[in-house]
């Protein structure tokens, strides 16, 4: 019994401590991630100004494509806004909060229980082809759990990036 108290008082210190020193983690974090395209901006831009083109080539629309979207407001403009429900990938939002036709889209993501992320797609002609760097900020606040999660951000959403950013390439370059 002695033991078992001994544990339990050094794993709540312990749980104590980590919180603790989450509050002096910093609060802001990113992802970014990019790729060349063998294809002209006006043929990559479209397919990701247009948020319907989106279950085309993200990850997370095709990881569960029972995912149930539904979109409001101008198609392809600022203010444009999806959400979706999904068991897998969480329920959440997008709104376009900047759109400059074949140089960039600004975004607003809201998930579920979190605070929302800003991020933008920038496009830039690079030889005959196009770059297309995808960026996420966000800002944990004073959740010292979310700042733990914000060390390792990049390496969570990176991947996922990475691998709709592979599905924009072969997508784009295909048609």
């Amino acid at each position: 019994m002695k033991l078992a108290l001994k544990v339990l008082k050094y794993l709540v210190g312990l749980i104590v401590v980590l919180l603790a020193a989450g509050f002096l983690l910093p609060a802001e974090y990113s992802a970014q991630r990019s790729v060349t395209i063998n294809a002209p901006v006006d043929k990559v831009f479209p397919l990701v100004a247009n948020q319907k083109e989106w279950k085309r080539w993200s990850v997370w629309n095709q990881r569960d494509p029972n995912m149930t979207m539904t979109y409001a407001g101008p198609e392809a403009a600022v203010g444009s806004k999806w959400t979706w429900t999904s068991k897998s990938e969480g329920n959440g939002g997008m709104e376009w909060s900047a759109l400059d036709a074949n140089k960039r889209v600004g975004f607003i993501l809201r998930m579920e229980d979190m605070t929302p992320a800003t991020g933008e797609l920038t496009f830039a002609a690079e030889g005959n082809g196009t770059k297309v760097v995808w960026t996420m900020n966000g800002n944990a606040g004073m959740n010292p759990i979310f700042r733990w999660f914000g060390l390792f951000m990049d390496k969570m959403v990176g991947p996922d990036f990475e691998a709709g950013l592979k599905n924009l390439k072969k997508l784009a370059e295909a048609s």
